[in-house]
């Protein structure tokens, strides 16, 4: 708690007797939101500027507290600024630094404006620039996703649901849904944006202030579109935090899902693809072993993330507008999100630069399964005027015969299907073919190889 001159704390004259060491145990958050200085200092010079520009304060006292605040500011980054837990967080500890260096002209500073429209005005602006970064490194996944993509095109392998052999498809054209999923992160981010873009600087304590203040001077200073418009809203706000949350939670889940499919793809049951040695560990025991553990790392990490939405959560079901000690834990809860989800991007990244499809193993179980049933069935429609239903058990008989047979469908003669539907001809073995089958869903969205260059080529452009 910052001592003025007389070594008293702020509220010295109101409370009596000092904190309880338990108080001041749990009641400090310095070591969390120390990490706000910059936008503290930031936000504290745009304030004193619009009191000046108002003739609130004087040019002069404006000066002296900018001078201070900026000599914190090198301080800080210079490691040469002392926390003390006994100022509880960032704002208390810079303003007890700044009376050190400027004396009492520092108790202008806080003129106008409380700790709750001061907390969460620096908690949106630091919010803003993490959800900028985030999108930045998912930038760099998407492009390597597209590097191995491009080089990827005709490489044939089974898509699965039930992680059944279902049909071919390219192995592009499964990365190239990853993009997909990775862009939508990015845009539920940038839509996050909007919400971070009014000014809570200037409600004060939640009522706002009778000082004649400019909120629409200090929005645009320090980048946000506009003031907010309801004081109380405005202190009891955390859905800005919950966005963010939520945000990362979705793109979590997206990598955890792409990490398990890499750690089944990895396993010797399918061995589709190669870990490199840089992303994987061995065993205590086994010297054989080889273990996805980077991967495992990510998918295990999705579940921190959705703890932390829940809490945020919870902290604000039955929370009273306005503000409350409760809302302390948000930052903390919020920055532990934010440095999981760059840490799990970063690793993914790594994953994919150095893996290595096994093309020829992915083609193999591409050509068992049956994967090229749904496009006889298809053909049987489209040239033999079948109704879909009769196509599709004409085609499971097939498929029984070459079962029975041990054979796959590209292996079976003419003459073997004539015997399930006679006035079937040679037409119907071309599209038995691993790649004639990929090269027939030329529909939009579909595993073409032309599909998934032009959309390469999209998003390279993006």
């Amino acid at each position: 708690m910052v001592k003025n001159k007389n070594n008293k704390t702020i509220w010295g004259s109101r409370i009596k007797k000092n904190s309880s060491l338990l108080f001041q145990k749990v009641g400090n958050s310095i070591n969390i939101d120390k990490k706000l200085f910059k936008e503290d200092i930031k936000g504290s010079i745009v304030h004193v500027d619009m009191l000046c520009k108002q003739k609130i304060i004087s040019f002069k006292v404006k000066n002296k507290i900018v001078y201070g605040l900026t000599k914190i500011e090198k301080e800080i980054e210079r490691n040469k600024f002392e926390y003390n837990k006994k100022y509880e967080d960032i704002h208390m500890n810079i303003e007890k630094r700044l009376f050190q260096i400027i004396g009492e002209d520092a108790g202008y500073l806080h003129t106008a404006r409380s700790r709750n429209d001061q907390i969460i005005t620096d908690f949106k602006m630091w919010t803003m620039t993490a959800t900028q970064n985030i999108n930045k490194n998912l930038d760099n996944i998407l492009n390597t996703i597209l590097k191995i993509s491009e080089k990827n095109i005709e490489t044939i392998m089974p898509g699965f649901t039930h992680l059944k052999n279902a049909q071919a498809i390219s192995f592009a054209h499964y990365l190239m849904a990853y993009v997909e999923m990775f862009t939508r992160d990015k845009k539920r981010f940038s839509n996050n944006l909007e919400g971070l873009s009014e000014c809570p600087l200037g409600v004060a304590a939640l009522a706002g202030t009778s000082f004649n203040i400019d909120r629409n001077f200090t929005s645009k200073k320090l980048g946000f579109k506009r003031p907010t418009n309801n004081s109380i809203d405005t202190v009891a706000d955390r859905d800005f935090v919950l966005d963010f949350l939520y945000s990362v939670s979705v793109c979590s889940m997206h990598i955890s899902r792409m990490a398990e499919e890499l750690i089944i793809w990895n396993s010797d049951g399918f061995n589709l693809i190669t870990l490199s040695d840089k992303v994987v560990t061995g065993s205590s025991i086994m010297p054989q072993k080889k273990n996805p553990d980077l991967l495992e790392y990510l998918r295990g990490k999705t579940g921190s993330v959705y703890g932390n939405l829940f809490s945020m959560l919870t902290i604000l079901k039955g929370l009273p507008i306005s503000y409350f000690k409760d809302l302390q834990d948000d930052k903390e809860i919020l920055f532990k999100s934010d440095e999981i989800l760059n840490n799990c991007i970063a690793i993914l990244n790594e994953v994919l630069k150095n893996l290595k499809p096994n093309k020829q193993k992915m083609l193999a179980l591409a050509n068992s399964g049956y994967i090229t049933a749904t496009d006889l069935a298809d053909c049987l429609v489209k040239n033999y005027s079948m109704p879909f239903r009769k196509a599709y058990r004409t085609t499971a008989l097939i498929v029984n015969y070459a079962e029975k047979n041990s054979k796959q469908l590209d292996e079976l003669s003419i003459e073997e299907i004539k015997k399930i539907e006679p006035k079937l001809s040679d037409d119907v073995l071309k599209v038995l073919n691993l790649k004639n089958s990929i090269n027939s869903k030329k529909s939009y969205g579909g595993t073409s190889f032309d599909n998934i260059k032009k959309m390469i080529i999209k998003y390279k452009k993006t």
